[in-house]
């Protein structure tokens, strides 16, 4: 893997008072197919719509914190190959500031999406599953889309450590309970060794529900819309939860901006394109 790559911020967010959060994760190629509804197993579908989108848990949420208003960098890996700048152009469109690591090809995931915004896919992570130990200070969001020894150094070094345990795996306790906030769906709750301080817990269509050593402490519902494609909903979700906690807003606005933020995106196509900036989830919050 070749040594790090550092690229400046060429927009994004000039103001002093923005939040700084430092998001360690995956990059991908979005790969979609949309179609009427889901095939069975060993069923070929035909007559679906073909999109490319730039990807990856890790990238969506540093893309949804730097539209929310937070100055962002993200640490992640991509490959040597053609798909690396299409996985990186939502990142360097949104201003974040770059700190990446080469090595074999750029993760892929393959999407299908049906009518009503449910959605299968698979993930090949490439050059995400090569990323090691990361020196990352400040407040720092992870998620699980890249191996345990970068989460673990990047808990370490955090002042204040976020972790979205997505996509469900097994993780060590110490993990669950270095975060400060856990953001987790039921399947990844499950998944759990450990009870985290405090969980953030995705209900879909239901909002979502904060939990204190897994006592309930409030609960949000999202406003209501079309869903379209839920691919990014749970990235949307967990990046305005975070920064809005980094803005120093009390739980309760911040779990409703974060169902918010969640529903907007779900009611877009694509991953990174759905994700809403602050205004507009200030908009749909005041209707």
């Amino acid at each position: 893997m070749r040594p790090s790559e550092m690229t400046g911020r060429t927009a994004g967010n000039d103001s002093a008072n923005a939040p700084q959060l430092t998001v360690v994760g995956s990059v991908n190629l979005d790969l979609v197919a949309r179609c009427e509804r889901l095939p069975r197993a060993g069923e070929t579908l035909t007559d679906a719509t073909f999109e490319r989108h730039p990807g990856g848990k890790g990238a969506n949420q540093a893309v949804a914190a730097a539209r929310l208003g937070a100055d962002v960098s993200f640490v992640g890996s991509v490959g040597q190959d053609d798909l690396a700048e299409e996985a990186l152009a939502g990142l360097r469109e949104a201003g974040v500031e770059l700190s990446l690591r080469h090595g074999g090809s750029t993760g892929v995931a393959l999407i299908i999406v049906d009518a009503e915004g449910e959605n299968q896919i698979v993930v090949a992570p490439g050059a995400n599953s090569e990323l090691g130990a990361v020196e990352a200070d400040g407040a720092v969001l992870c998620q699980l889309e890249i191996p345990l020894a970068a989460v673990n150094s990047a808990s370490v070094a955090a002042a204040r450590f976020f972790l979205n345990a997505a996509p469900a795996r097994p993780i060590p306790a110490e993990l669950v309970r270095a975060a400060e906030l856990v953001v987790v769906n039921r399947f990844e709750l499950e998944a759990l060794p450990v009870a985290p301080r405090l969980t953030a817990l995705t209900l879909g269509p239901d909002g979502a529900v904060l939990l204190e050593e897994g006592e309930e402490i409030t609960r949000a519902a999202p406003p209501r819309v079309q869903a379209v494609d839920g691919t990014a909903a749970g990235d949307a979700f967990s990046a305005c939860l975070v920064v809005s906690r980094l803005e120093g807003r009390e739980w309760d606005e911040s779990l409703r901006r974060a169902c918010a933020a969640g529903a907007l995106a779900a009611s877009r196509r694509g991953a990174q394109p759905s994700l809403p900036t602050a205004g507009e989830v200030d908009a749909i919050l005041s209707q």
